[in-house]
């Protein structure tokens, strides 16, 4: 036996090639194996650049004690779960369903010879502390289990594949109102300080954005209040990455003061896609400050290898989390010398420091005037200069293809607010690269030119992306590439049984059971992108078949909300959009309507659909909405009319 995963291409798995544990992939040896041997599998889950996972792997998979119980007693398999969301999403579960205790990373799970879960945790101590048992107790104890009930463990453990079908079950309801699901949430708002209450604090800005919906839609206040003090304080305070743009997964704490400091594309690209959206309603320079900034960080700090966005930044360096970005108070003084003040003005540090005795850079509730806003531009500039020097944290650049379409997607509608040309050209230029990528055949990720299995999301996004450069452009091409991707994803993903997308290829299934998904994640689900989209393939072309989809999935979504609707937020916002989409069809040359076509792009692409019809007399536009729709529009002013008529 040997760790095999010298073999993989993740860079997770290849933080762990050198352990003395025999690791395995999840593959079909790995589960043949232990049918052969008669012994569980201990599954390990987690990512590159997972601080707890690097924790518990130092511990206990570096040590040769622990990987000797671990060789001797149990099959052992690392996954890395943005290689492999699918068994993520199956074991997170699990782990729930049959211990109670919230999911998270490292995920550690046991599974019977067969595969199936039958207990699990997730951080293990080497040591007994807290509370928990040491790991290797744990394995001991598991092991012996296992042992001495090894009949009874898997006949027990198949009994989750009913716990599985029972969470799948539906309400009869077919239609209900959407308002009132998402209202329930604004009693979690942390109306001070943003987000939801408590800590550990996520933005989680999918949810947000669906609150910024419906304010658009019913002018509740509460809702655009809940966007307000988010962004008020994810901006200014120390989750934002005041030097370089970008924030960081999520605070420690309840005021977003101390972050946990990994960089995930998947955030930073919500946190775009939101704040956007929030510029249309309150335009001004700080906002759009941070989000240049960040686009810029995104473009260039991620970039990697295949020229698209690799995954994510570590939260440590040198072995020490938030190392890269913290700054004593003696370093700060020498480096600044006589600006110090000016910049101690504006930003919290001090000799104590805000953060275990260093400072994470936090603006103050004062804004500079603009003579000392050049001269802190000049200031951070110079200290970003001084970071760069510094050890910098792992970066993992393998790419994924559902995120880096979602980059895309966004950063076209944000060069369309901007008006920003060559944000434009790179969103083609990157979805040209994915198209080469992805020629013979879609994957999820990639990693020096080599594949791992594709999942639902992958499908979706690029749908989503291939749609978006149709309403931005009005070429055909991409209109006819969407419609091929769509029946694709309905022949591949579709769960007949459940009615829904599954999140991996029915045909191609290695789980004991589907894992149809209908909830968000650390992204909306994939089976709501797709509902969207395909309702604007449906209004777009008139097509039936894009109908037929759309109502399938629309009765089956209805009738999982009152079960599941705080985890379904993704979905409330898109079937509202469906429900009442409004469309901008414009005829005949969109070149002869230019100043009509970027304000329709730059104020309605988050909401609407765009159409382009062939009208070789006339050039104009027509605005439709609950069935109704304009007259021929030509001018802005006829456009503005219109709009607030329609109260769009």
């Amino acid at each position: 036996m040997e760790n095999l995963l010298k073999k993989e291409k993740s860079p997770y798995l290849k933080q762990h090639e050198n352990n003395p544990v025999h690791w395995y992939a999840w593959n079909k040896k790995a589960l043949e194996k232990a049918k052969e041997l008669k012994k569980p599998i201990f599954l390990s889950v987690g990512y590159a650049s997972c601080h707890w996972c690097h924790v518990m792997a130092h511990e206990s998979f570096e040590d040769k004690n622990t990987a000797n119980v671990m060789n001797e007693k149990f099959i052992n398999i690392k996954v890395d779960r943005e290689e492999r969301p699918d068994l993520d999403n199956v074991f997170q579960k699990s782990l729930s369903i049959l211990t109670g205790v919230p999911g998270g990373w490292p995920l550690s799970m046991f599974l019977d010879e067969n595969g199936v879960p039958f207990t699990g945790g997730t951080y293990f101590p080497p040591k007994e502390m807290h509370g928990r048992q040491s790991f290797t107790n744990i394995l001991n104890q598991v092991s012996n289990f296992y042992e001495k009930n090894r009949e009874k463990v898997i006949e027990q453990a198949t009994q989750i594949k009913d716990i599985f079908k029972k969470d799948q079950e539906k309400s009869s309801v077919i239609n209900q109102d959407l308002n009132s699901h998402l209202e329930a949430m604004l009693g979690y708002v942390d109306f001070e300080w943003g987000g939801f209450k408590g800590s550990p604090k996520f933005p989680q800005f999918y949810v947000f954005e669906s609150f910024l919906h419906f304010y658009k839609k019913n002018k509740n206040e509460k809702y655009y209040d809940a966007v307000k003090v988010l962004f008020k304080n994810v901006c200014s305070r120390g989750l934002y990455d005041h030097l370089i743009g970008g924030i960081a997964r999520y605070s420690t704490d309840d005021r977003w003061i101390a972050p946990h400091f990994e960089k995930m594309l998947y955030d930073n690209i919500l946190f775009i896609n939101l704040l956007g959206q929030f510029y249309l309603h309150e335009p001004n320079e700080y906002y759009k400050d941070k989000i240049i900034q960040t686009v810029e960080f995104i473009n260039e700090s991620f970039k990697n290898e295949e020229g698209l966005l690799g995954s994510a930044y570590d939260a440590d360096s040198e072995g020490i989390e938030g190392k890269y970005y913290v700054w004593e108070d003696r370093e700060l003084r020498e480096v600044l010398e006589k600006d110090y003040d000016l910049f101690a003005k504006y930003y919290d540090i001090s000799e104590n420091g805000n953060w275990e005795g260093k400072n994470i850079l936090i603006e103050k509730s004062i804004k500079p005037n603009n003579e000392e806003n050049e001269k802190l531009k000049k200031i951070k500039n110079k200290l970003l200069s001084i970071r760069e020097k510094r050890p910098k944290p792992f970066f993992d650049d393998k790419t994924q293809i559902d995120l880096n379409a979602f980059w895309i997607s966004t950063l076209i509608f944000i060069s369309e607010i901007f008006d920003k040309e060559d944000w434009k050209k790179l969103s083609l230029k990157n979805y040209n690269i994915i198209k080469n990528l992805t020629k013979d055949e879609i994957y999820h990720c990639y990693k020096e030119k080599e594949g791992v299995k594709v999942f639902l999301d992958d499908y979706a996004y690029l749908l989503q992306l291939m749609v978006n450069l149709y309403e931005t452009t009005g070429e055909k091409v991409y209109l006819n590439e969407a419609k091929e991707t769509a029946q694709k994803t309905w022949n591949l993903f579709y769960d007949k049984n459940n009615k829904i997308l599954q999140k991996n290829l029915i045909e191609k299934n290695d789980l004991f059971v589907p894992p149809s998904d209908v909830n968000d994640s650390n992204v909306p689900n994939g089976n709501s992108i797709f509902l969207l989209n395909c309702k604007k393939l449906e209004v777009i072309s008139g097509e039936d078949k894009w109908q037929h989809m759309y109502q399938e999935l629309k009765k089956s979504f209805h009738s999982f909300l009152n079960l599941q609707s705080t985890q379904m937020v993704s979905y409330i916002k898109n079937l509202d959009v469906c429900e009442e989409l409004q469309t901008f069809t414009f005829f005949g040359d969109i070149k002869k309507n230019i100043d009509l076509h970027k304000y329709v792009k730059k104020n309605y692409l988050k909401s609407s659909t765009l159409i382009y019809k062939e009208d070789t007399k006339e050039n104009y536009l027509v605005v439709c909405k609950n069935q109704t729709c304009s007259n021929k529009i030509k001018t802005l002013e006829e456009l503005e009319a219109v709009v607030k008529n329609y109260a769009i």
